[in-house]
């Protein structure tokens, strides 16, 4: 590979795409390396994605058949004891009309390739089977191209975007991002099982092409810090739990054997109930918040998406971050090459793109929401096992008085946790997230 590019992009996910759709479209000279057989080959299961985000690079996704699984009309947060828990639901008109696709389920595996294919329309190149495994440097140390695992596969580019995910062999290997600890990731499995549309539509009260997602916590990661959720798609349900990897380690649980347990549950079995599992991956989450965040800009370099640890860990939110700052990355590198140049200075625009917008302001305003969840574990074991026997005794209805059952109630309590501690847990849950 002799050709040289004015662009040349690490990974084909949603924040590498995002970047080429808005340089190809400009006429820059961009190619996309990504290492599995096509784009998304290593995203078989299911996620949600956000219509404002991808609006801003394709306003016309939808026509353009963008493999949309089911648009989100409700949201569900579950909190769960081991044998029972808590739902809090919102479902409103405006998501079937107005904001159609604010939210909506995709398959990654057929999503990524369906979003190369618009950004290949749009003039760019796309890569697939192919790995990065270095960077081209001049004598000032400036990245000037990659190195690929290609016979003669040098090849030269103006900027280098490094969008290939948190457990990029190359972003850890170059120095522009140390290696993330282990409470700054989660480990998470997923597992798509397949059930006839009319069920899933039955099932979460929903019409066709309308559908629910589930955030869970308490149980379902037996006592470790971490979520679950449950996403509806068109013809199967993606189920994901996972937990901080340091908690996974010093637990010495299994990840399989947590997803097992979850599917058990008696509020997800009769979900799941019936169905065929078709599919089951594995994958890492940066949940190391604000802090966590690497150099993302330099001379001839940017990151972006997952691989700059830009995950909001409370809502869930990465894919949106990721195309948000691809394409403000994309805008960095317009000005730089209209500029020409292509040092850290001339790439800074990126830095304050991502500091006005809500992805720095966002990921700020909850910097201390990772170390609450860290250090207060009675938020995934004991508040919920005692929750839910308060649920429990006073759904009972067995002769015994009201008064003498919150008595049972509250002594419970002060067996598992001081009134002190209680309220230490929520004075500083408050403040993680205000």
């Amino acid at each position: 590979m002799t050709e040289s590019f004015d662009v040349a992009i690490v990974g084909a996910g949603p924040a590498g795409i995002s970047a080429a759709c808005l340089l190809a479209k400009k006429g820059v000279k961009t190619v996309v390396f990504e290492r599995g057989e096509y784009p998304g080959a290593k995203n078989i299961s299911g996620g949600v994605l956000y219509g404002h985000d991808l609006a801003q690079n394709l306003p016309d996704f939808v026509s353009r058949n963008c493999p949309i699984e089911r648009n989100i009309v409700e949201s569900r947060l579950w909190y769960l004891a081991k044998e029972g828990g808590f739902s809090l639901s919102y479902r409103d008109r405006i998501f079937f009309q107005e904001k159609k696709y604010n939210a909506f389920t995709v398959g990654r595996a057929k999503f990524d390739r369906w979003y190369a294919e618009q950004a290949g329309k749009l003039g760019a190149l796309v890569v697939c089977g192919t790995v990065v495994v270095g960077l081209l440097r001049d004598g000032r140390n400036q990245v000037v191209g990659v190195q690929t695992d290609r016979p003669d596969g040098d090849l030269r580019a103006k900027v280098v975007l490094l969008a290939d995910g948190i457990n990029s062999p190359l972003a850890a290997q170059t120095g522009f991002r140390p290696e993330p600890k282990p409470s700054q990731v989660a480990l998470a499995v997923k597992e798509v099982i397949e059930l006839p549309e009319e069920q899933i539509q039955e099932r979460f009260n929903v019409d066709p092409g309308n559908g629910v997602t589930i955030e869970i916590l308490g149980a379902a990661t037996q006592g470790m810090n971490g979520v679950a959720v449950i996403y509806t798609n068109r013809k199967s349900l993606s189920l994901c739990v996972g937990a901080n990897l340091s908690d996974l380690t010093r637990r010495k649980i299994k990840p399989y054997e947590m997803m097992e347990d979850f599917k058990e549950h008696p509020a997800v079995a009769p979900l799941i109930q019936g169905g065929k599992p078709t599919e089951y991956m594995a994958h890492w989450l940066a949940e190391g918040g604000y802090d966590s965040i690497p150099r993302l800009c330099g001379g001839g370099f940017l990151i972006a998406g997952d691989s700059g640890m830009l995950f909001n860990a409370l809502h869930r939110e990465g894919s949106n971050l990721a195309m948000t700052s691809g394409r403000f990355a994309a805008e960095a590198i317009l000005e730089a090459l209209e500029k020409g140049d292509f040092s850290r200075k001339g790439l800074q625009g990126y830095l304050s793109r991502l500091q006005e917008s809500y992805v720095c302001q966002d990921l700020k305003k909850y910097r201390r929401f990772g170390s609450f969840m860290e250090n207060n574990p009675e938020v995934f074991a004991s508040l919920p096992e005692w929750a839910g026997q308060a649920a429990r005794e006073m759904l009972t209805v067995d002769g015994i008085p009201k008064k003498k059952k919150q008595r049972v109630i509250w002594d419970r309590l002060r067996r598992q946790i001081s009134l002190g501690r209680l309220l230490r847990i929520f004075w500083n849950g408050w403040r993680s997230v205000r």
